[in-house]
């Protein structure tokens, strides 16, 4: 494999033959079983098998069926001395007693013999060898199997010769539960076993479920090794200091780290450890909806790349052109790509410890402004609320701006106590002396729904960015936010100075302070569930109305 990007070469190896065979796993089928394929026999198989159809331009296309996301209220973890006294218990992290997945397994199983073809990946969950953990991911769609070996980290020929599985995720859209007996809501599942190491996906074709299910993994395996779970993306500048950036879905994680001047670590997932930031994964799964080459060319040209999958983007069948703006089937359109398609990307999958954290937030209110600068309380105050907003027009039910706080930026994938996770993110600041920014890429001058009001220009966010990362910023003139308390920069060379005055991009002043007071009590109310976990810092870094 001379003359390919480390981690290509790794991605073309295969094996027809298991160093662990299923059968050691006490697992028994009659299947063809398909081990470690690479990229090109396994779109051979999906093209095959009717589960995608190749893009003028040689992506895979695929569709996710009823499923365009993941089934949050149907995953579920099984309570046992392992984790009862570990997990966060609640409506993310569902208890499933020990009778119902001993009978959920079992019927797994019996399904795992009936299949007549299964695709095996065996695979590393983090690209630091103290920290990654050995992943085999066991697959009825062939599709599915090339999805997880492009986000995961595809080991070398020789690794896999020695490769013995720690944890299993056994994936069949095919099966349904059954509430009563497997003591699910409905008849999809996700159930995950911390003690038997074993994932169990069914009845649900989309692949999220997968990368995010070895997310919530090494969430719950890390921090008790002092090693820092985020969702977030990453990448280093060219005087070697590294940055982190997150954000929840659609503030534009994935797009302001694929940046060509600055090489990326990765763009979803990673761990803060002494001695580096590693990328969890090995590929990048970005959101598609509007996608154009002007405003994300990096991420627009792995679309005419064969390797790529995309999901459920519309296609006219005589051209096999994309149509990144039809949003008929769904808002969350997702392309798949190893993360070696974006330009300029880290050959290890990792960098230096941070010397940046970005938070990033999409603020529909028009209250945030584009930029402030934070203490390490002010940082923490805000990891732990995880604040962004929706807008109406992109999930149903949804006609006005509606505030979202998802702790961490990551609830959904968070199984230990936020606090575990706030804690561990102030005392690496503390440790590093990373400097913190807010930066928000929403809307300024009003609310999102008011006529004329518009998004942010990313134009303005990078340039504030690259101040930001490059230093130059910290030189700037700043005021104290009356609402927030953090810094805000009175002009910063490129961007329009109006821009980094909230209250002064509205036509009306006292309409910006009613929306402010009203954000402030949003987060005041939210932040409530943290009070006893943090100290008196992080309680005095709550905004207050002016």
């Amino acid at each position: 494999m001379q003359g390919l990007h480390p981690l290509r070469a790794a991605t073309e190896n295969t094996l027809t033959t298991l160093s662990f065979p299923l059968a050691s796993q006490g697992i028994a089928t009659s299947a063809n079983v398909h081990a470690n394929l690479g990229t090109a026999p396994l779109v051979e198989h999906a093209v095959r098998k009717d589960e995608g159809r190749l893009t003028k331009d040689g992506a895979l296309l695929v569709d996710t069926g009823r499923f365009t996301g993941r089934s949050v209220k149907d995953k579920y973890v099984v309570r046992d001395a392992t984790t009862e006294n570990a997990i966060n218990w609640g409506p993310i992290n569902q208890p499933m007693a020990a009778q119902h997945w001993a009978n959920l397994k079992a019927d797994f199983m019996a399904a795992l013999e009936d299949q007549s073809e299964l695709y095996v990946a065996d695979l590393f969950g983090g690209s630091q060898p103290e920290y990654r953990v050995n992943v085999r991911v066991i697959t009825q769609m062939a599709w599915h199997s090339l999805f997880v070996r492009t986000l995961l980290v595809r080991p070398t020929a020789e690794e896999l010769d020695s490769f013995a599985p720690e944890y299993t995720i056994v994936n069949l859209p095919s099966f349904k539960s059954d509430p009563e007996r497997h003591g699910c809501r409905s008849d999809t599942v996700i159930a995950v076993n911390f003690t038997e190491k074993l994932i169990l996906i069914g009845n649900t074709e989309y692949s999220g479920e997968m990368k995010k299910g070895v997310f919530g993994l090494l969430n719950f395996l890390l921090p008790p090794q002092g090693v820092m779970p985020m969702h977030c993306s990453a990448n280093v500048g060219a005087d070697g200091k590294s940055a982190i950036f997150f954000g929840l879905s659609g503030t534009g994680k994935t797009t302001l780290s694929a940046d060509a001047s600055r090489t990326l670590i990765g763009d979803d997932e990673h761990g803060w450890s002494d001695t580096a930031v590693f990328n969890f994964e090995g590929g990048c799964y970005a959101k598609m909806i509007n996608l154009s080459a002007e405003g994300e060319p990096e991420i627009y040209a792995t679309t005419k790349m064969f390797g790529t999958i995309l999901e459920n983007v519309a296609m006219d069948e005589a051209t096999r052109e994309l149509d990144f703006t039809d949003a008929s089937k769904t808002e969350n359109t997702r392309g798949a790509y190893p993360i070696e398609f974006i330009p300029n990307t880290s050959a290890k999958n990792l960098g230096p410890p941070p010397s940046n954290i970005i938070l990033l937030t999409a603020d529909a209110f028009g209250v945030l402004p584009p930029i402030a600068r934070l203490t390490p309380d002010q940082a923490m105050y805000h990891f732990l609320s995880g604040y962004t907003a929706k807008v109406a027009g992109t999930e149903i039910g949804v006609t006005e701006p509606e505030a979202t706080f998802s702790t961490c930026f990551g609830a959904a994938f968070m199984p230990r106590h936020p606090s575990v996770y706030g804690n561990l993110l102030k005392t690496r600041i503390a440790e590093g002396g990373a400097q913190c920014w807010l930066v928000n890429t929403g809307w300024s001058g009003g609310k999102a729904t008011e006529p004329g009001i518009k998004r942010m220009p990313i134009k303005a966010t990078r340039a504030l960015l690259n101040a930001a990362l490059d230093g130059s910023l910290n030189n700037a003139e700043f005021v104290r936010d009356p609402n927030f308390g953090f810094e805000v920069p009175v002009a910063v060379p490129g961007v329009d100075t109006a821009l980094l005055n909230p209250r002064g991009a509205w036509a009306d002043g006292q309409a910006y302070d009613q929306n402010a007071k009203e954000l402030v009590a949003k987060f005041v109310e939210n932040f409530a569930q943290f009070a006893e976990y943090v100290d008196q810092g992080v309680l005095d870094s709550a905004p207050k109305a002016a």
